[in-house]
């Protein structure tokens, strides 16, 4: 098998996916931040964007966000999803591609992940695993 084909498979994005991902992320939080979208949910909202995700292609940007907080998250979503052919312009002119990747938003679950993931390292069972046996010394 050629040796690109081999690397095409490998998990995780290429740097031209990474690259084209952040600057669609700063072009996003700007225009967020500066508050250009005339939305009542998303005005009454600090919103983070901590990450972008592209196809291969570069045709589909995959926007996680956050609302500061966390709570409302499903009506920041959908106040995005309303304002998606103005915030795909936006990025349009902002960001230098031959096509304007169509967006999605997605609600970023990394936290929730995180804080499971400490609760069950704090379950009983895990510490006692995780204790230095007293039988070994």
């Amino acid at each position: 098998m050629p040796r690109h084909h081999q690397q095409a498979k490998q998990p995780g994005a290429s740097q031209r996916q990474l690259r084209v991902g952040e600057t669609v992320r700063h072009a996003i939080a700007e225009i967020l931040s500066q508050g250009h979208v005339h939305d009542p949910v998303l005005e009454g909202h600090l919103i983070t964007v901590p990450e972008v995700r592209m196809s291969p292609d570069l045709k589909l940007a995959t926007i996680y966000v956050m609302p500061l907080g966390g709570r409302d998250t499903i009506d920041v979503i959908e106040a995005l999803d309303r304002n998606k052919k103005f915030l795909r312009g936006e990025i349009a002119r902002r960001v230098n591609l031959k096509f304007a990747p169509d967006i999605r938003f997605r609600a970023d679950e990394r936290f929730d992940e995180a804080e499971r993931i400490e609760k069950l390292l704090r379950t009983p069972a895990v510490q006692r695993d995780l204790a230095p046996d007293s039988d070994e010394s």
